[in-house]
């Protein structure tokens, strides 16, 4: 994996619960890395289906971090995209983070 091409910052999220001052559990989305992405795919279902698609999908490569899972979230140029898919890149050289993103109407 070249680095040249991993020319987008992305910041994957994770979901977690903390307990507050009063014991109350809080439900909050956590940052566990801030990582460099190629986006290898956007979603071409938009075109087909002429803009009547409610969500919007794209694929990103980064190098290998075992910090993420499909429960997770990521958060690029201020869009929430959800983690559908992780799939691992030859022998922990890489991941591709299969992500989709709902489209508010």
């Amino acid at each position: 994996m070249r680095a040249g091409k991993l020319d987008r910052s992305i910041t994957v999220q994770s979901f977690t619960s903390t307990v507050n001052d009063y014991g109350t559990p809080i439900e909050t989305w956590t940052d566990v890395a801030t990582v460099r992405a190629q986006i290898i795919q956007s979603s071409t279902e938009e075109y087909l289906t002429n803009g009547a698609s409610d969500t919007t999908s794209i694929i990103f490569r980064t190098r290998y971090f075992g910090a993420v899972a499909p429960k997770s979230r990521i958060i690029f140029e201020g869009e929430e995209y959800n983690v559908r898919e992780v799939k691992e890149i030859g022998r922990r050289k890489g991941l591709d983070l299969r992500c989709e993103r709902k489209v508010s109407a």
